[in-house]
């Protein structure tokens, strides 16, 4: 079988954030065709980490590796604009570069939001402005494409809804997904492999054992599994990436005898149907 192709690889990574380390020793992978969600709380890390996968903060130790070339398409949390700017879907994905026409419908199109080029961005529903802000992040055609809880503020339908769409545009672009939240409901069975973050990796493999794993429980609390019955995700694919036996072993939750997490135990399990 070919190998699939690493995109994004940490090893051993410590990243610190205003002078503390908010993350470390943290051994972290993704591959093209993945999707992968990590979660934790407030506090955990999860921004640090996406900022040391883009390249905005450096690893104090270990590394980062990025493919050569790699594009990252980026949908935020929320985006604030004045509503009192006129600023409509078409000039909006048309910075800070124009682009066509034709460039722009086919990205709304993408986003499952098309006809939508001459409405104004305040005059948009949530679920609409996030589909808008995706569509803007796949003009660049991105080699992975993070979500940094991009479903916030939407209800359970809507947020399924806009998980859906983006299994379909992994489907069609062949990206890798990265997906930031703490919304339990649906992110979990959207997910190929979860990550569970609290300053350092807890624990991490497919939705199914993840959900049952006692570090999650210590995070979310003993009744969480019950998330995976909103959304199922429907393997109808196969992972070549089998658990990687050149990274350390995962005692990289670091956990001193005085760990808060007293839960943490070192772990690193991949299950695939």
């Amino acid at each position: 079988m070919t190998a699939p192709e690493r995109l994004v690889t940490l090893s051993n990574a410590t990243i610190t954030h205003s002078g503390t380390p908010a993350l470390r020793d943290v051994n972290f992978r993704i591959d093209r065709g993945e999707i992968v969600t990590i979660l934790g709380p407030n506090g955990s890390g999860k921004s640090t980490l996406l900022r040391a996968i883009i390249g905005a903060l450096p690893a104090t130790t270990g590394t980062v590796k990025r493919a050569a070339g790699l594009s990252i398409g980026y949908v935020p949390q929320k985006l604030h604009i004045d509503p009192t700017l006129p600023l409509t879907v078409r000039r909006f994905l048309s910075l800070p570069h124009r682009i066509s026409d034709a460039m722009a419908e086919a990205a709304l199109t993408r986003a499952n939001v098309s006809g939508l080029a001459g409405r104004q961005m305040t005059e948009l529903s949530g679920g609409q402005f996030q589909r808008v802000l995706l569509a803007r992040a796949l003009l660049s055609k991105p080699d992975l494409l993070i979500l940094d809880e991009a479903t916030q503020g939407l209800d359970q339908p809507g947020a399924a809804a806009f998980y859906r769409q983006i299994e379909d545009v992994r489907r069609e672009m062949g990206c890798a997904i990265l997906m930031v939240s703490h919304d339990l409901h649906v992110v979990m069975a959207a997910s190929d492999r979860v990550i569970c973050l609290n300053g350092h990796i807890c624990c991490e493999g497919a939705p199914a054992h993840v959900a049952t794993a006692p570090e999650y429980r210590a995070l979310f609390g003993a009744g969480t599994n019950g998330a995976l019955a909103l959304y199922r995700h429907e393997h109808d694919h196969h992972h070549d990436d089998l658990p990687d036996t050149t990274q350390p072993a995962y005692d990289q939750a670091g956990c001193a005898p005085d760990c808060a997490q007293s839960d943490c135990a070192p772990t690193k399990t991949e299950t695939h149907p």
